[in-house]
């Protein structure tokens, strides 16, 4: 009976052992995974944050600019005159950009062409803009193209010369002359080096934008970049 009672003592004695032997190691193993994930988490915690837009540098060339040339903000568009998006733009976006930060001197805005192969007309359209340029009428000009999209003939690129006082002389030999299509594909091809593949897109501060985004979308954009500038 003793016997049989020291056996089971034996017995209980090596379960507690083996019990305890388990706790210890599950413990170290528990201090050893939450040092790691410390390790870990301060690591991340030390790494630059991911997922911010990447910033390109690009060329405003000699193209048209609008507002103050020491403006902290510069936003270069690519448009197509033909593009239907590009008019959104232009009629209900750029106004208030225009108003609230290139009046106000903290945006400079710059023209440059991106005339699409789909568009019969936007290669010509955007050629005459640039011999408006000639006489110091582009902006104007570019007004009277948007409000007649549908009418970017030839004879009808002439008449809006005409009709801004333009020489029209002189603009009609700059058009028919293809004088400035390869300033239009220049910057055709140096849109497409940025990573443009479609009308409108637009440069903040290097930043892409693509498409005819709300005047919000914009407003966001820009104030962010005035606020790393300073």
């Amino acid at each position: 009976m003793i016997l049989k009672n020291m056996k089971k003592i034996d017995s209980l004695t090596i379960l507690i052992g083996v019990i305890l032997v388990l706790s210890l190691a599950n413990l170290y193993m528990t201090f050893r995974m939450y040092g790691k994930f410390n390790s870990i988490t301060e690591n991340n915690n030390n790494e630059q944050p991911t997922g911010q837009p990447s910033k390109v540098q690009v060329s405003a060339e000699d193209d048209p600019i609008k507002g103050s040339k020491d403006a902290p903000v510069t936003i270069i568009e690519f448009s197509d005159y033909q593009c239907p998006y590009c008019e959104r733009f232009y009629t209900q976006t750029f106004p208030q950009i225009e108003d609230n930060y290139i009046k106000t001197g903290k945006v400079k805005f710059v023209y440059r062409d991106f005339p699409l192969g789909s568009h019969q007309f936007a290669q010509k359209a955007a050629e005459a803009s640039e011999c408006a340029d000639e006489q110091g009428k582009f902006w104007e000009y570019q007004d009277k193209i948007f409000k007649n999209q549908q009418l970017l003939d030839t004879p009808n690129l002439k008449q809006y010369a005409k009709d801004l006082g333009l020489d029209a002389a002189k603009f009609n030999d700059c058009l028919d002359s293809g004088k400035m299509t390869s300033e239009v594909q220049k910057d055709l091809k140096d849109g497409q080096s940025y990573g443009v593949n479609g009308t409108p897109a637009f440069f903040i501060n290097g930043i892409l934008v693509s498409g005819a985004q709300s005047y919000a979308t914009f407003q966001e954009i820009i104030d962010q970049a005035i606020k790393e500038v300073k």
